[in-house]
This record gives C-alpha cells, structure tokens and sequence, in this order.
C-alpha cells in the first residue's frame, strides 16, 4: 500500500462517516432513552463525613435505578444502590448508599491516593461537564474512602494520573457502606450557563464479579464510553470563581554518592492554573522539581527494540490527554509526542527552567499546547521544545485531528513533525447496539541531515464487542521517519496485524464465565531488503474467566525472525545474521484479585532463537485490609543458545503502610542481574488536605560484587528528597 491507496482509504473512510452518521439518525430512538436525572440545590450546609443524615440528603431524589451490566445484562441488582445529588454555588455533591445484604462480607484494601481498585467494592462517577460526548472527569473511591481520579480521553482512554483538589468521605453500616462526595467547581471544566450535563455511575459488588450501571448498562460498553453516558440538568447560579490555583512548593535534595562525594541543593518554584476560559487552562511550571517521582519499574530487554517506560512526572501528567495520538500506549508503534524526551537525555535528568501549556475545549475543538524550556549540562545545552495538538470532535465518538512537535533533545539539529490522524467510531453500527470504528493516520519528520523517505502512515478498522472483538490494522513506517520528541521503537518497516476473539458467555459449563478463544497474527516488512522480517501467529484455545474470579490460559505461538546484522540478546550471547523459527507453549493461572491473597503464575518454554528457553512469571500479593500491602514478583528466563547460555533475572518487592486515604508510606525494592543493580525506594506523601502535600524520598542503590559472589553487594548512590507544596485557590 502507498500514499495513493492511504487517500483512497480516506476517501471511502468519508463515506462510511456518511452512512455512519445516518445510523446514529436511525437509531435516535435509543439515544431517546438516555439516563436522565434532575440535581437539586441545597437549602442549608453540607458536612462531607460521609453519612447522609443532613435534610437535604433526605428530601433530594434519587437519580433512579442501577441495573446490571455483568454478569445478566439488564436484570435488577442483586443489591441495591441509591445515588442522590445536590450543589450549592460551590460544589457539585454526591451520595451514595451501597445497600449490603452481608455487610461483613464488603471488600475495601486500598487506601492510598489514585489506587488500583480492582480487588475492591467501588464506586465509579463520570462527569461528562461539557456534554461533548467525548471527554469526562472520573472519581472513584471504594469502602475506606481511597481518593481516586482520571481524564477519560476520546471514549477510550483514562490517564489516572491527573490530581484534582476534591474530597469523599465513606462510612461502614450494618446496612452496607455509604460515600459522600463533595467536588469542587473549581475543579472542573465547564460553560458558564449550561444546566445539562454528562453523567454515568458504577457500582462492582467484588465478592460476586458484578458490576452495577446507571446508564448503558451492555456488556459492550466500557464505563469510558462518555457517548453512552446519561444527563444530569438543574445546575444554576454555578460558578468558576476566578479560575486561578497558585502552588508554590520549597524542596531540597541530597546525594551521597559512591565515592563519599556530598551534593545537597534546595529549590524553590510555583505551578500556577489559570482557567482562561471556562474551557481553557493555562498551565505554568517555574523551576521545576520532580523530586516526589517514583522509580521506574525494571525492564530487561531480550528484543532488538528500546522499551517503553510511561511518563510519571507531574506536569507532564496534567491534562496529557490533550496531546495524545490515536491508539497510543505502551504497545503503540508510532507517539509522534512523547514527554519523557523532554528534561531526560541517555536515562539522565536535564532539569527544566520552566514550562508552559494550555488545554482544555474551545467550541467544538480540543486543544493542546506546550512550550518548555530546559537547562544547560553535560548532556545537552539549553533547549527550547513546542507542541501543538489540536482536534476536532465530529458525531459522538469520532474526531480528526492534528499535531506539530519542534525540538531535538540530544542534538544541536532541528528536528520537527507534522502530522494528521482521525477516528471514525460508533456504539450503534448501522443501528444496532454494536461498536465500530475505523481510524487512520499521516505523519512527516523534518530532521537535519536527513531527507526522503521521512513519512509514517497507516489504517485500521476494529469491532470490539463482547462476543467478538475483531481488528485489522496496517502501517508503514519509513526508514528517516524520527520524531526526536516522540516515541518508535521500529522503523523501516511495514506492518500488519489481525485480531479475532470469540467470548461466548456459557450457562453453567464448569463454573465459567465466559470463554475467550484468541487468534492474532503480526507481520514485519522490511522495506530496505523488501523481505519479510518478522511474523508471529498467537492461538489461545484456552483463556477462561471463571465466576470465582479466577482465570486461565494455555497458549501457542509460533514465531518468525530474520536478522539483517547481528544481535546481542544478552551479554557474551551474539545471535548470527539469518532466519530464526521458533515456537513457544505458554500456560498461565492468574487467582481472583477479591481475595486477600492474590497469586499470578505464567511459564513459557520450548524453541527460542538457536536453541530453547524456559520463562517463569510469578507473583505473590498479600492484603492486611485496612493498612499494609505487600508483593513481590520474580521473571527469569534461562535460555540454552547455539551462540551460549545465560540466565535473566529480575526481582520486584513493594510494601506500602497507609495509615488513612491521605498518608501513605510506598516502597520498592528491585533487582535485576543484567546490570547487577539492587535499588531500594521509600516515598512518604501525606495530604494535609487536598491540594497540599508533603513529600519525603529516600533512595539507596546497591552494585553487585561478581568478584566476591553473587550475594556480594557494595553501596552505591544514597538520595534524600523532601518536598512540601500549599495550594492557594482564587
């Protein structure tokens, strides 16, 4: 395929918009039937202690019934749910009263900020502010009051790496366990005067794998499907204030390294949020520090291509949505904007003189804008980086759009890329309850130096339903295409990949839920040599869900390599230039996460390269509700090659203590013997209230000693941070 068959593809992806368009007409009527619910005012104040005994609460409504979405579609909750709201000039209210018929029986772990809530009872919010259809805020908290929020992102993604000032209060009864939510205006986004908005709630009951919805309560929608939302009217006399945060913070960091050399440096810096518009935020970073960011989780590489590590700085994290590109992940081919590039150069931080964006809606456009600027070292002089993304919302789950990136990070060179994406998706294919979309993509990099052959493009088309979830999806990807502040792992290629999954949901066979049968193929092109350079078909006969939560899988892959030049695999182990056939056996049990203990076991093993390789994954999680948390997880690979052996080891251990939802103490300890390297983290972050933290870090890395033995450690860097930052709201 060239760019010829792309503008076709266009071109009848246009009309497909067309005739999707007329579907979503022809079906109105279910759009008709959209969850609704009208918000009442207060009449007196609110305490947020999470007992709904103010009058208010007794004379608000009830937004109406909560209904099954798994496991029986549509039937009335085995437990019932109450949600009532209210508002005053200031704050958007919601209360919850989770009815338990065997209160003892609630499962609530976790209390840390933004938590994983997957083992628990919880509570999901959607608030669709804008009624865009596309984007949302999410809360979230489960039975101990866990503080959690996201940015749900095109009808698909949710960064949950976004902190709003907010807080929720929960309390256990002998009639099950209730929450109170008190939001602030302040801390969305909104148009002054607009009474309607977005809105969806979830209720999962863990001991029994059901899930609980107010509105689209269909196994084919996701809880982030803002579309498929409800509405919630009344709002009145509701406002922004002026829309300004300001956040000073004061940090200080020390460092001892191996040589006993000490450095210690103090900081002082702002992030200041300014709502230009009720859409718009202006973002600001003055001096910026990173001090409270948490380690990277270790990666051993035994493939040809760099890894993917996600970006955990705050200011990044802010409002990333804005700047995300279709299908983008840990698993993407192509991130035109990756913003791990900017401040970090080889693994090393560059500190950052300051940084600025803006994001947010205007009119029926998303926009995204960031310039930032970062200091002189060693590594690199003093740089200048801009982004510009901006997007246009068509139909209820479909957008064009595009990106412009300008700055090289490790070079003096100019480095630039422009580029257009767009997604065309329905939840009501040709008027029926079933999801379709189809998406593409055109980028060019201008690099110094480099000139030809610089462009990146591709098409897809994916039906995820629950029955089946089928995808296809093409791209070529050119030998100069480099976007220096984006993400691609492989380039001078073509690639083709197809998905199939069949998920039937059986009645009473061996205690099953539902069945997963799995067929995928990926195939590699190498434009260079016009020769195919990888392929890999997966089949998964087996990949069962159970009703206990519990779930397995047994499955094959056979595997395609040809190498261009050779490759090290591991240190002393070269891989020859040729063709490389391999098949692989994979079996994996994976216990229900609502138990105290949860326990992951996956082994692999059979040809591997020149020769055949064992694969271990395991994990090991205990919970001693309401407090401590602990883990460890342990991946090895032991490979017997024509070219030489070796052994692959990686060691993960947390253990968090959270004395209450607003202090936490998280550690992590990690080891992996490629670099020999033993490291050990402990982060404090105590939310005085929301918007106003301490941070405290302490950091210690250890060096194997292979001369003195394997358990032979020596004491490498030592790191203490502290970091205290006060949020003053306008």
């Amino acid at each position: 395929m060239n760019r010829r068959d792309l503008s076709s593809g266009l071109l009848v992806c246009c009309c497909l918009l067309s005739e999707t368009k007329a579907s979503a007409q022809d079906g109105r009527s279910a759009t008709d039937d959209t969850a609704k619910a009208v918000i009442s005012q207060t009449t007196s104040r609110i305490t947020i202690d999470g007992v709904l005994d103010e009058p208010d609460w007794e004379t608000a409504t009830s937004i109406g019934e909560i209904r099954q979405r798994e496991p029986n579609q549509g039937e009335k909750a085995t437990e019932a749910t109450v949600v009532k709201l209210l508002y005053d000039s200031q704050y958007l209210y919601i209360g919850v009263m989770c009815f338990d018929s065997d209160p003892k029986q609630v499962i609530g772990t976790q209390m840390s900020r933004d938590a994983d809530l997957e083992a628990d009872d919880r509570i999901e919010i959607l608030i669709d502010s804008f009624r865009d259809r596309h984007n949302a805020f999410y809360f979230a908290t489960n039975p101990l009051g866990a503080l959690v929020d996201a940015l749900i992102v095109e009808n698909d993604e949710i960064n949950k790496d976004w902190d709003a000032i907010w807080l929720v209060r929960t309390n256990w009864t002998d009639q099950g366990w209730s929450a109170e939510f008190a939001i602030p205006f302040k801390s969305l986004n909104f148009h002054r005067g607009q009474q309607t908005w977005g809105f969806n709630f979830s209720r999962t009951i863990k001991r029994k794998l059901e899930e609980d919805r107010w509105a689209s309560p269909r196994l084919d929608l996701q809880f982030v499907q803002v579309s498929e939302a409800g509405e919630i009217a009344g709002f009145d006399g509701i406002a922004q204030g002026r829309g300004l945060d300001v956040r000073p913070y004061l940090s200080n960091d020390a460092l001892r390294s191996s040589s006993g050399a000490h450095d210690a440096s103090a900081k002082v810096g702002a992030d200041i949020f300014y709502n230009i518009t009720p859409g718009l935020k202006w973002t600001t970073t003055i001096n910026t520090d990173f001090a409270e960011t948490e380690d990277d989780t270790r990666q051993i590489n035994l493939t040809r291509f760099p890894l993917f590590y996600p970006e955990k700085r705050a200011f990044f994290l802010a409002n990333t949505g804005a700047f995300s590109f279709l299908n983008q992940g840990e698993e993407a081919d192509i991130i035109p904007f990756f913003s791990r590039r900017i401040g970090l150069v080889k693994g090393q931080e560059v500190p950052m003189l300051a940084g600025t964006k803006l994001t947010g809606k205007a009119g029926d456009y998303d926009v995204g804008l960031l310039a930032a600027r970062t200091r002189a070292t060693d590594l690199a002089e003093e740089k200048d980086f801009f982004v510009a993304r901006v997007k246009r919302n068509i139909l209820k789950q479909s957008y064009v759009g595009g990106i412009f990136t300008n700055g090289d990070p490790a070079r003096p060179a100019f480095s630039r890329t422009l580029g257009g994406d767009f997604r065309l998706f329905s939840a009501r294919f040709l008027g029926k309850d079933q999801n379709f979309g189809i998406d593409g993509f055109l980028l060019k990099t201008w690099n110094e130096g480099l000139t030809g052959r610089d462009q990146a493009f591709g098409l897809g088309v994916r039906y995820p339903n629950d029955l089946w979830n089928l995808s296809l999806g093409w791209k070529q990807i050119e030998e100069h295409f480099r976007p220096a502040l984006g993400f691609v792992p492989r380039s001078d290629v073509q690639k083709l990949d197809i998905s199939a999954e069949f998920s039937p949901r059986p009645k009473d066979f061996l205690d099953v839920r539902q069945m997963v049968h799995e067929l995928t193929f990926t195939r590699f092109v190498n434009l260079a040599h016009n020769q195919v350079e990888s392929w890999r078909v997966l089949i998964a006969p087996i990949k069962y869900d159970l009703n206990s939560g519990d779930e397995i899988e047994f499955n094959y892959a056979s595997q395609f390599e040809r190498l261009f030049e050779t490759f090290e695999i591991a240190n002393g182990v070269t891989l020859p230039v040729g063709d490389y056939r391999f098949d692989r056996w994979t079996g994996s049990v994976n216990t229900s996460s609502k138990r105290r203990w949860k326990a992951d076991f996956e082994s692999s093993f059979g040809s591997f390269w020149s020769g055949i390789a064992t694969q271990f994954e395991t994990g090991f999680e205990y919970k001693l509700a309401p407090h401590f948390q602990t883990g460890i997880t342990l991946e090895q690979t032991f490979a017997r090659l024509r070219e030489g052996t070796f052994v692959a080891t990686l060691v993960g251990l947390r253990g968090d203590w959270s004395v209450s939802p607003l202090l936490t103490l998280f550690n992590l300890v990690q080891f992996d013997n490629e670099t020999g390297s033993l490291a050990w983290q402990s982060r404090v972050r105590w939310t005085l209230r929301p918007g106003n933290d301490v941070f405290f870090v302490l950091g210690q890395g250890w060096l194997q000693d292979e001369a003195r033995g394997r358990v032979s450690f020596h004491r490498t860097d030592t790191r203490i941070a502290g970091k205290v930052q006060y949020t003053f709201r306008f």
